[in-house]
């Protein structure tokens, strides 16, 4: 039988949540709040009315000291006190402690990490949505371990991944990621970025799907961690895709949030509460107070892998960035994730005769961009997304998360 962690309110009469409650046999009974149907002195001695004890408080300070005799926290309440928002937010509470979530019509099991075996410090880069910079923070933390001799290597899951995980070297450059284009396979999957700006080995691996609480429906990401650490590794650099986490135990993680509302709604949380350090572009109010490790402020500043000359006519393509440091563009377009309107900026760089083309390799940077650029005799210089603190060090807070 379930061991269960009930949650009940005063918005429901005491003698039909005992009649409830009697049926599931709880470990344990939190009193979230409400007045409307409890009589005064009813808390002061819950047992007669509610036929057992009541914790009564804050759920979040509650418990993390019950769960650990409880399989899963039921939860009995409901609007006006209790509504979905609010559901939603104890459930990330739930997870994060290893219990199953319930609700009428509603059943949250706690997402599964594989253990790997490795001596390798295993550090997750997740995030709480699509286009928050995870990519840039995994290549820049395995860069700045890279220096610092630990032999660092990245394992990124996509939506575009191969189909087995595959191992890209460090010396990646455009000729192969031409030639993966040419083949007909996706030429600008995470980790043949990562491979290329941060000059470290990275498997490439595929996840289909993405749960409530990050889990992919599908993933190889599992056999792709194991490839990692069988090679001569100190550091294996988990990255996520999107709101997706990867499958595997970490021993340190950094959450990126972006949008408030995917941050701080539904499951945002949970992905917080898994973060040792969470990042932010924006200050999101509420956010301190739902993570559970550090929070700091960060910013993407982009700019070219290599030196541009500077009586170069440059384009310059990326997801959405306007501009680039070191760079002044004839042309910019941030529509490399939009072909259609794509298509237009390309014909204007062909016009103006730039000589420098300048692209993120993200979307159709790789099989357009930069074909179309090689088919013009254009060069191809790549842009990376440096993370930068707001602040604070984060190149040293991130050494440190290594470190600890």
């Amino acid at each position: 039988m379930t061991r269960a962690i009930a949650l009940i309110d005063g918005e429901h009469h005491p003698a039909a949540v005992r009649d409830a409650l009697d049926s599931l046999d709880p470990v344990a009974v939190v009193f979230l709040g409400g007045e409307e149907k409890v009589r005064a002195g009813v808390l002061e001695d819950p047992v007669p009315h509610y036929g057992r004890p009541l914790a009564v408080g804050d759920p979040w300070e509650l418990l993390p000291g019950l769960a650990a005799d409880a399989d899963a926290v039921v939860d009995l309440a409901d609007e006006p006190l209790h509504p979905a928002a609010a559901k939603l937010r104890i459930a990330s509470l739930a997870l994060h402690l290893g219990l199953a979530y319930e609700a009428p019509g509603m059943r949250l099991e706690p997402p599964r990490y594989a253990p790997l075996d490795t001596t390798a410090r295993k550090l997750a880069v997740i995030a709480t949505g699509k286009r928050t910079g995870k990519t840039a923070v995994a290549g820049h933390w395995a860069a700045l371990l890279r220096e610092r001799g630990a032999r660092p290597v990245i394992v990124s899951m996509g939506r575009g991944g191969p189909a087995e995980p595959v191992l890209a070297g460090p010396e990646t450059a455009l000729e192969d990621l031409l030639a993966i284009a040419a083949d007909g396979r996706h030429a600008a999957s995470d980790y043949l970025e990562d491979a290329a700006l941060a000059g470290v080995p990275a498997v490439g691996c595929r996840r289909v799907g993405g749960g409530l609480a990050g889990e992919p429906r599908e993933s190889n990401v599992v056999e792709g961690a194991r490839l990692a650490a069988g090679l001569d590794t100190g550091a294996i650099i988990l990255e996520g895709s999107g709101g997706c986490i990867p499958p595997v135990e970490a021993d340190r993680t950094v959450c990126i949030a972006g949008d408030p509302e995917a941050a701080l709604g539904a499951l945002g949380p949970y992905r917080l509460l898994r973060a040792d350090l969470v990042l932010a572009r924006d200050e999101i109010p509420g956010l301190a107070e739902a993570a559970k490790g550090e929070v700091a402020r960060f910013t993407l500043r982009p700019e070219p892998a290599e030196t541009v000359p500077a009586d170069a006519r440059v384009a310059l393509f990326t997801t959405g960035a306007p501009a680039c440091e070191g760079a002044d563009p004839v042309v910019a377009s941030s529509a490399l994730a939009r072909r259609a309107e794509l298509a237009g900026d390309i014909d204007r760089a062909v016009t103006e005769r730039c000589d420098v083309w300048l692209t993120e390799i993200k979307a159709a940077g790789i099989d357009t961009v930069a074909a179309r650029a090689r088919r013009e005799g254009a060069r191809v210089v790549f842009v990376r997304n440096r993370p930068v603190g707001v602040g604070c060090d984060l190149d040293a807070m991130l050494v440190k998360l290594y470190e600890a």
